[in-house]
């Protein structure tokens, strides 16, 4: 059972999300919070799998949020995904670095809703396509993100091969067919990447692909 925890301050908001994950089965809301500082003190007390928090919130916003739970070592098992408007690249550039693991987008279509929950309960990076590559474009001009100590160099170059497909957004299962290896040895290139390169979470490894010039943004 995937345990999700609501974050925004509008009620229909809420209530839209929650009527859509309360129809599947393997889906369980466990709390809702109408700002940062609530919602933080309920995922320490539910540990949910995913919170879902907006990015703009009275009292504590979602990005100052989204910073505490990535500090907090006790909620290392929680998947955090803001929730924004399109045009928003600012903030959902700020709240990757704070360590979210990725960001949907408020008009998303229910079926597409409800898949990027499952993706991101997994802790697969959950990277919007409608505004990914401007927000990439930023990240490449901003001071390293990860500390990654000798770099890509530590790689193998499967790991890199993989790190590579990631960051173009492919599944396990994806790169796995790209690569004609098992999904469980997609998995072990892309979480011993991740270790080598001191990610938190996939989408640091994401953007860090990028960084580095593993892989380059398309141009317009």
């Amino acid at each position: 059972m995937i345990r999700v925890l609501l974050v925004d301050d509008q009620p229909l908001i809420r209530s839209g999300f929650r009527a859509l994950l309360d129809l599947e089965d393997d889906i369980e809301v466990v709390a809702e919070a109408a700002d940062g500082r609530e919602g933080l003190a309920l995922i320490k007390e539910q540990l949910p799998d995913v919170v879902l928090i907006d990015i703009q919130m009275p009292v504590m916003d979602g990005i100052e949020a989204t910073r505490r739970i990535a500090a907090d070592p006790a909620l290392a098992g929680v998947h955090v995904v803001v929730l924004t408007n399109y045009g928003m690249d600012e903030y959902v550039f700020d709240a990757l670095r704070a360590g979210a693991a990725g960001f949907l987008v408020k008009d998303i279509v229910p079926e597409d809703f409800l898949h990027a929950v499952r993706v991101a309960a997994r802790g697969d990076a959950l990277l919007a396509p409608a505004i990914t590559r401007k927000l990439i474009d930023r990240y490449v001009t901003q001071p390293p993100l990860i500390r990654a100590g000798s770099g890509l160099e530590g790689l193998t170059s499967r790991e890199r091969e993989a790190v590579a497909l990631a960051a173009q957004g492919l599944s396990n299962d994806e790169i796995a067919d790209r690569l004609v290896i098992s999904p469980l040895t997609a998995k072990t290139h892309i979480n011993r990447a991740m270790a080598k390169l001191h990610a938190r979470d996939r989408a640091q490894l994401v953007v860090l692909a990028y960084q580095s010039g593993l892989v380059a943004p398309r141009n317009s």
